[in-house]
């Protein structure tokens, strides 16, 4: 068997980081297979690279992020699963340790920072009367003719605990509300788009498919976003977080479905 020496193995991950495009993470699959199976071989070796001539070539393990990051050359500002890198940050807007925990106090973790997009996600609770429980659902509403397709969705009547005004549980109003409390000082939160909501996506079978590490109190579920399907404007797209696919749904229908707000450059 022909072996590589370390130094083209090293150059061959940098190169796979610098392939991947700027600013966007990886999918998290670092695992091989041939027609029926796993191949065994870890993703980063020698050994799986020199297979990407042989007859299971181009495999998404063998490249990017989640290929360098499991030869150790992937620098990261955070940590994170594969290739992903994640920051938690604070009510306060403070930077946090990696062993933060989720609270209310200034310095308790509420938000996350992705540091490959630049995105900051919000970060469910556990309290069925907090603002921002992970139980609560929502209809799909904007009233915004420049942004919503042409279909505002629905007003919604559940109250979600009572946690938003006039029984009114929909998008729009939670994100107003998110803004109000200023999540980890900021006000400018928003419903993400289809592509943004898809970074969070870990493509390796995982069902909640993310980093729960980083994303506590997910359930393996459908989320919303801002994007309005082109050949519909009443329905919606969703990112589904049992699999990871991206079907629609109807936003004036009955649908309810949760939410995770990020704020942002969109890209």
């Amino acid at each position: 068997m022909k072996h590589f020496p370390r130094l083209f193995l090293l150059a061959s991950l940098l190169a796979a980081i610098r392939a991947t495009a700027a600013g966007l993470p990886d999918t998290g699959q670092i695992t091989c297979y041939n027609d029926t199976a796993a191949d065994g071989v870890p993703a980063s070796s020698a050994v799986s690279i020199a297979r990407d001539t042989g007859a299971y070539p181009r495999q998404d393990c063998r490249f990017g992020r989640d290929a360098a990051a499991a030869g150790s050359a992937l620098p990261k500002a955070g940590a994170g699963v594969a290739g992903f890198d994640y920051t938690k940050v604070g009510n306060n807007g403070a930077l946090l340790a990696a062993s933060a925990t989720p609270g209310t106090s200034a310095a308790d973790w509420a938000c996350t920072r992705d540091n490959a997009t630049g995105l900051t996600w919000e970060v469910k609770t556990t309290s069925p009367t907090d603002l921002r429980y992970f139980g609560h659902t929502y209809s799909w509403y904007n009233t915004d003719a420049a942004v919503n397709g042409g279909g505002a969705g629905a007003a919604g009547t559940n109250t979600c605990s009572a946690t938003l005004p006039g029984n009114q549980c929909n998008t729009q109003a939670f994100v107003a509300a998110v803004n109000a409390a200023a999540l980890c000082t900021y006000a400018d939160w928003r419903m993400p788009t289809t592509r943004e909501l898809q970074t969070l996506v870990r493509a390796d079978g995982s069902s909640p498919a993310l980093d729960q590490s980083w994303f506590p109190n997910t359930t393996a579920s459908s989320l919303w976003t801002a994007s309005t399907y082109a050949d519909n404007a009443d329905r919606a797209w969703i990112v589904n977080f049992q699999i990871g696919n991206t079907p629609t749904s109807s936003k004036s229908g009955n649908p309810r479905l949760g939410v995770r707000l990020v704020r942002g450059g969109q890209f």
